[in-house]
């Protein structure tokens, strides 16, 4: 993933293309843009990116679907998508062909199960983007990711990418090939260490 900006696109994913050649390489505009860059956008095409993530306003379906229509790029939507509504309003628009879905986002696995199905039955492309969770949301990461509809390569990492000491046992581990194993465990499949969180936490209310 490249972060992407007016100013800091096509050059800079030219430059990748060429040193690393044909990796999956998606750009991520964090609603950078506006349809005023409409021609700037549609010169990417010539890379082949996998997704084009989140280019327009992240309030916004109506105007990425009229860019949809103008891109061979899909478009990825990621903020817009709060609900399994929201997921088959933009779907009916055409304002994009791949959902980036945030689990903690949309309210959890219920919702998360709702719009993978919706996303499934209309051939959307879907993976599941993370939100520098601790172990236990990162362990929900894993669970949802193992449905069908999860099709493309996630955003769930490794324990020790941004955590010294995570909350859960045993911490994620992503293997040498990029994959991580879900566990097989009741519940999410981790042992949540409870004195850590103790130890960390800056106060702790009791409620009885």
């Amino acid at each position: 993933k490249i972060k992407i900006a007016p100013h800091w696109d096509y050059d800079i994913i030219k430059a990748v293309r060429e040193k690393f050649g044909d990796i999956l390489l998606m750009g991520d505009a964090n609603s950078a843009y506006t349809l005023d860059d409409i021609d700037k956008l549609k010169s990417l095409d010539e890379f082949n990116l996998m997704m084009l993530e989140q280019p327009l306003s992240n309030e916004d379906i109506v105007d990425h679907a009229k860019l949809q229509r103008e891109l061979k790029t899909p478009i990825c939507l990621d903020e817009p998508i709060k609900s399994p509504d929201d997921a088959r309003k933009a779907i009916e628009l055409g304002s994009g062909k791949i959902i980036n879905l945030k689990n903690g986002r949309v309210g959890g696995h219920k919702q998360s199960k709702l719009i993978e199905r919706i996303c499934r039955e209309n051939n959307i492309a879907m993976w599941c983007g993370g939100m520098l969770e601790s172990g236990i949301g990162r362990a929900h990461n894993i669970a949802i990711s193992t449905l069908a509809g999860y099709t493309m390569p996630g955003d769930v990492s490794a324990s020790k990418r941004y955590w010294h000491e995570d909350i859960i046992e045993p911490a994620v581990e992503v293997s040498p090939k990029g994959t991580i194993t879900a566990p097989d465990g009741p519940g999410i499949g981790f042992e949540v260490r409870r004195d850590r969180i103790e130890s960390s936490a800056g106060r702790s209310v009791t409620v009885s």
